[in-house]
């Protein structure tokens, strides 16, 4: 198993040096990621500032020389895949390699897609998802694309410089378990990133939930290529219990822990208490 930090793009993480300090300390204290996620408004809190995630990344790029770094995730449906497949690509030349793309539809849709003037039907949303990772990953060929679909064209475009890495950046999929049609749309891909819907108030799931779902996503797998499950919460301090928490989803097949401060709480978007957590170094299984 890896271990991340995954941190909001808004409040003290609205500004590129504070995630740049934060990316810095997680690679000093041994953790292998940084996340930042990717909303526009989320739930419309008077005076709350955003930053934009790939200008956030591109700070930590430059901070750290190891670890991954990549959106957690990002709605492609609001953005031009032209735009994602360029900014997927200068990052992973600007980190050498090192960028995750994590993709989603994205949330709460009324917010971030309706008050914008765009659908917020969920199935034209999963369309342009699939219909634009399928054009993402043309351009990064670096060959001319043409392309038309539903709802993305291009006509014999070139995208260059081509990703870093070969074939290309890892893509994981958000999705809801036990919904079935998003974990099949991550089994098409390198990993999957599962909001588990029976999760209770700690915010995890059953160890047997995880096992089910990894199960499914294998039985969906049309290669042995390497595949991540990511997963993850608030760990405890005391590194005893930190690892009889984690330690069961290791050994359940969950790759990454992601590790974050209770979504909703006070401290989640606050650069100190972040930083403790990172320089307090990742979970020790």
């Amino acid at each position: 198993m890896r271990f991340s930090i995954c941190i909001p793009n808004f409040g003290d993480f609205a500004d590129p040096r504070a995630v740049a300090e934060v990316a810095s300390a997680a690679e000093e204290a041994g953790w292998d990621g940084l996340f930042v996620w990717d909303h526009v408004v989320l739930d419309k809190r008077p005076g709350r500032p955003f930053g934009d995630p790939w200008i956030l990344l591109a700070a930590a790029a430059l901070a750290t020389s190891r670890i991954r770094l990549g959106p957690m995730v990002t709605p492609v449906a609001r953005r031009r895949p032209q735009q994602l497949a360029r900014q997927v690509s200068t990052l992973d030349l600007l980190s050498g390699g090192r960028v995750v793309f994590g993709v989603g539809l994205g949330a709460p849709l009324e917010a971030e897609y309706a008050d914008f003037g765009e659908s917020a039907d969920p199935k034209v949303i999963a369309e342009k998802l699939d219909e634009g990772l399928d054009l993402i990953t043309r351009f990064w060929t670096g060959e001319p694309v043409t392309f038309s679909g539903k709802h993305f064209t291009a006509r014999d475009s070139t995208l260059l410089p081509r990703p870093v890495q070969r074939p290309r950046p890892p893509v994981w999929v958000a999705g809801r378990w036990p919904h079935r049609r998003p974990m099949r749309r991550a089994a098409r891909w390198d990993g999957v990133v599962p909001i588990f819907e029976s999760a209770g108030p700690t915010g995890l799931p059953d160890i047997a939930e995880v096992r089910d779902l990894i199960a499914y996503i294998r039985s969906e797998r049309e290669t042995d290529a390497p595949f991540d499950v990511v997963f993850g919460g608030t760990s405890p301090e005391d590194p005893a219990k930190a690892r009889g928490l984690v330690e069961p989803f290791a050994e359940a097949g969950v790759t990454w822990w992601e590790e974050s401060l209770p979504f909703g709480s006070a401290e989640e978007d606050k650069l100190e208490p972040v930083l403790r957590r990172a320089a307090a170094g990742p979970p020790a299984l």
